[in-house]
């Protein structure tokens, strides 16, 4: 899944020398609105792979990124994009570290997602907002050599790389945004999920309705008295 944005970010940071003779990986690579692959395969890498929880296009397996590591093994892969995805995933503490630890010493990391003040938009699920000081916290293991706030909506574009002395961050007690929980917090739940469906599920077929039959009252109750 990808943007404009996140195109022209991979392909104004991404060189070749990042690219040629490396095996790339793309976490969440279901083309919905675009991809970096075409503009990635042109700069000659070893090879590209492409994998989703769902077949589609752009999708050359299907792997969970919870299990990046036991499917592909550590330090797999000199290039990891990931691209408008950690912000769907429940589980994001387990999703950065498989990310991390698929890199090989050296390679690079090209990561995008989305930022407080982005609205909810399900596929099938969205729970997390990022924002650019919590990056600079996710990925302080890594050297960050470029992060910056989305120029064209909420949201946050990073390149890192992997040291040689890369030791992973302990992010158990670090808290992120939850759009479904509206709060900074440790965790979502099946339970907050549901929640959350059902408090939506209520505005849409209740209370919407329920405000615009009001509006159209007083709308009628307004040219009466005129």
């Amino acid at each position: 899944m990808c943007n404009q944005t996140c195109i022209d970010f991979g392909f104004n940071y991404l060189s070749k020398d990042d690219i040629h003779g490396k095996k790339v990986i793309e976490v969440g690579s279901y083309n919905v609105n675009g991809s970096l692959r075409a503009g990635i395969t042109a700069l000659g890498p070893q090879s590209y792979l492409g994998v989703d929880i769902f077949e589609g296009p752009g999708v050359d397996e299907i792997c969970p990124v919870d299990d990046l590591v036991t499917r592909y093994g550590r330090e797999s892969f000199d290039v990891v994009i990931n691209t408008e995805m950690m912000e769907h995933v429940q589980d994001w503490r387990r999703a950065i570290s498989n990310l991390k630890n698929i890199m090989t010493p050296g390679g690079v990391m090209i990561l995008t997602t989305r930022s407080k003040g982005c609205g909810y938009h399900g596929y099938p699920y969205d729970f997390w907002r990022y924002e650019v000081e919590d990056m600079k916290v996710i990925f302080s293991d890594l050297s960050i050599e470029i992060i910056e706030e989305d120029p064209s909506s909420p949201g946050v574009l990073i390149k890192a790389y992997k040291t040689p002395t890369f030791s992973e961050n302990a992010l158990d007690e670090y808290d992120l945004y939850s759009i479904i929980r509206e709060k900074r917090c440790r965790n979502a739940s099946e339970l907050d999920v549901n929640f959350f469906k059902a408090k939506r599920t209520l505005r849409k077929k209740i209370i919407k309705p329920i405000k615009a039959m009001g509006k159209k009252i007083l709308g009628k109750e307004n040219v009466t008295k005129q």
